[in-house]
Parts: C-alpha cells; sequence; structure tokens
C-alpha cells in the first residue's frame, strides 16, 4: 500500500488486471492541476464513472444568486480569529488570549455558544430551558452582557460556534430523535462516543435555529455552525436517521442554512458553517450531507477545516500531509477557490488552521509558531486574508500571530 486517495479524486484509467478471488484491479494515474499525480492499482469496485456536479443527491438544491448582505451597524471583517472553548473562557487562559488579541493582529474570537456536548454558554437561553434544560444545568457565563461589552470595547468581532447536530445532551433527554445504528437498535455513536440527534427532525432542526437567533441578541456579530453534517461513518454502516422527509442529506444541510439565514438576516448578523477540509476537492458530499456549492451559496462565510494532521497520508500527493502545512494548505485554498467560481454568490472563504500538535499522527510534526505562519503565508498568497485557528484547549503562542 503506498497511500490512500481521498473519496471522489478523479483518475485516469491506465490498465486492468484480474486477481481471480481477489477481483478485477485498474492502474490509475490522478488527474488536476492541483495534485501532482500518482499512479498505483485500485480495486475496480472502488471506481465510479465521472458525473456531473448537479445530478442525482445534487440535482435539486438552491445554485442560483442568493444576496450576501453587509450590515452597516455590523460591517464585514477580514477575520483572524482564535478558538475559545467553554473551559477555556472560565479559565486564567481566556485572559491570555485577551493578551495576544491586544499584542498581535488576531481581531476576533470564536467562542462556544453551544459546544461539542451540547452544554450553552449561557443560563438565560429560553429555548433550552423549555427544550432541553439539561444543556444549561452546567452553563459557564452568568454575566455575559458585562463580558460583551469588554470585548467590544477591545474592537473584537464575535462569532458564536455552534455545534448543530452532534448534540448528546439534546440525544439523551430526547432518545425517539437520536440517529440509530439500525442493526442494534441502539443510539449511534461516534468515534468519541458522543450521540447524535436527526438532522431530519424538525423540533430538533428549530432548537438549532433559535439558539442562532438567541447568539445574535446576546451581540455576537456572526453564528457560525459546525457538525452541520451527518455523521461521517464507513460505507457498511447501517444507520436510522428516522427521517420521514424525503430530503436528501445535501438538501437537509442546505435547507436549514438557508432558514438560518432567513432568521439572521432581519438582526444583521452574518452566518457562517464549518465544512470538512477534503469537501473543496471531492466530486460529492462525502456522505455527510456537505456539497461545496450547496454550502458556499447558503451563507456568508464558508470555513473549511484543513488541519493537515486530518488528512490521509498521500492526500495532495503528500507522503504525511501534517509534515506539510504550507503545501496542504496552498493546494486545498486553491481548490476551495476554484469551486466557488462555480457560483454566482459564493461564500467569503474563511479556513480554519491548526495550532495544535496531533501526536496521534504517525510521523507527526510539531506545530508551533513557523508552522501556523506557514499556513497563513499559503493563504496570504492565494488571496485569502481572513482565518481561525484551532487549539483545542485554548493554548496559543503569542508568537505566531506578530
Amino acid at each position: 500500500v503506498i497511500g490512500q486517495l481521498p473519496r471522489s479524486t478523479a483518475v485516469l484509467r491506465l490498465a486492468e488486471f484480474d486477481r481471480g478471488k481477489d477481483g478485477l484491479w485498474f492502474r490509475v494515474r490522478t488527474v488536476g492541476t492541483n495534485v501532482p499525480p500518482v499512479e498505483g492499482w485500485v480495486p475496480a469496485a472502488s471506481l465510479a464513472r465521472s458525473r456531473g456536479l448537479t445530478e442525482g443527491d445534487f440535482a435539486n438544491l438552491q445554485y442560483g444568486p442568493i444576496p450576501k448582505r453587509a450590515y452597516p451597524n455590523n460591517p464585514r471583517r477580514q477575520v483572524q480569529a482564535l478558538f475559545v472553548s467553554l473551559p477555556a473562557l472560565s479559565s486564567s487562559r481566556f485572559q491570555e488570549i485577551l493578551d495576544i488579541a491586544r499584542k498581535t493582529s488576531v481581531n476576533a474570537l470564536v467562542i462556544d455558544f453551544k459546544d461539542d456536548d451540547g452544554l450553552l454558554l449561557l443560563p438565560s437561553s429560553a429555548v433550552a430551558t423549555r427544550m432541553n434544560p439539561e444543556a444549561v444545568r452546567k452553563s459557564h457565563d452568568s454575566n455575559w452582557a458585562s463580558r460583551v461589552r469588554e470585548l467590544k470595547a477591545m474592537d473584537l468581532y464575535l462569532i458564536a460556534r455552534i455545534v448543530a447536530f452532534k448534540d448528546p445532551c439534546y440525544a439523551r433527554q430526547h432518545p425517539q430523535k437520536a440517529v440509530l445504528d439500525a442493526n442494534t437498535r441502539q443510539p449511534y455513536r461516534s468515534r468519541d462516543g458522543l450521540m447524535w440527534a436527526s438532522p431530519y427532525d424538525p423540533e430538533f432542526r428549530a432548537y438549532n435555529l433559535a439558539l442562532g437567533e438567541e447568539a445574535a441578541a446576546a451581540g455576537f456579530n456572526e453564528v457560525q455552525y459546525d457538525y452541520i453534517r451527518f455523521p461521517d461513518v464507513p460505507r457498511h454502516a447501517r444507520l436510522d436517521f428516522r427521517s420521514g422527509t424525503g430530503q436528501t442529506r445535501c438538501e437537509a444541510v442546505q435547507s436549514f442554512l438557508l432558514e438560518a439565514r432567513r432568521r439572521l438576516e432581519p438582526l444583521g448578523v452574518y452566518l457562517a458553517a464549518d465544512v470538512f477540509g477534503l469537501i473543496c476537492t471531492t466530486k460529492d458530499d462525502m456522505r455527510i450531507g456537505q456539497y461545496w456549492e450547496a454550502v458556499s451559496n447558503a451563507v456568508d462565510y464558508i470555513c473549511p477545516m484543513m488541519y493537515p494532521s486530518h488528512y490521509s497520508n498521500m492526500n495532495y500527493g503528500l507522503p504525511i500531509p501534517d509534515q506539510q502545512p504550507y503545501e496542504l494548505v496552498r493546494r486545498g485554498i486553491a481548490d476551495a477557490i476554484r469551486r466557488n467560481r462555480n457560483l454566482e454568490t459564493p461564500a467569503e472563504l474563511r479556513p480554519w488552521l491548526q495550532g495544535f500538535t496531533a501526536t496521534w499522527v504517525k510521523g507527526y510534526r510539531n506545530y508551533g509558531p513557523a508552522e501556523v505562519k506557514a499556513q497563513v503565508r499559503a493563504l496570504a498568497e492565494n488571496g485569502v486574508r481572513s482565518w481561525l485557528i484551532w487549539h483545542p484547549g485554548g493554548r496559543y503562542d503569542v508568537a505566531a500571530y506578530r
């Protein structure tokens, strides 16, 4: 095995070989101007014929122009932001993050409004009190009004991160809405052990949409939906999403974002969505409902998670992508720019970059200021000057942002 090609990589078939009980194999070479050619053998069963961008599951999505407004009382910015988790917000690390913002180009914060466990920033959430009271029992900020005044006085742009469809807290309280393992009929749990509620469920969707409105009312400039997708599972996995709507996964994701836009526009607050980094490159939705053109058309800012550690060996022809942060981001952002050209009204690009060391990667690289700056430089050389830095613990080195 010389490497793994990401799903929907375009390849040219060069030769074939029948391996008997192992089936038919093809020799292929990757094609595309942004990917160095890689040549090798793959099982014929893993290949599919090329198809148009708007066929099949992608035919009934909205690709027509959607005006992307600018709000006079909330002007657009070239955002350079750090992520702040709920534990970091309530610890001494938050003051360290603010000190970095005072000394560097950092001008924005992405703050968890609803985190990966489904817990909320504010104990005063009316929709959670009504629909999911467990989410506010451990809320981290009872004096947000004072806090937001302090942050706005520093001229910081505030982004509310809302983890949308992975919500173990909601799924526990509403087991009839949880995604199920179709084989065991038990609630499905992702690799981190957390449960998901169904992205199709109308009440769960309404809950997440109302949280976006509450974030806008709480003083955030922008609402950013993360995990705005279906679970990423192997093809052989069988999940029951209790859909009943007839919508494809892509339609479920885009319709949610379009409704979020409709609700946030009167409030003068921007809408963003996080997507897998490989969504820039693949020609499908990776079976999670994130189809680049559909998401980009619906939101103001699209945020591909271009963490080099999250790419498989040989993605973009890089043996270990984590070792080459500049090359990985350079190639990924070029694909994102190319995909946005398919739309009249695409979202602005604002990638997530890696600010942490991925010790679980075999052959990983220690990520310090040089690695962060390399990723930022790759964006800048492609005309993209907005970025978000992810460190799950909120530990940042000021030297990376000077």
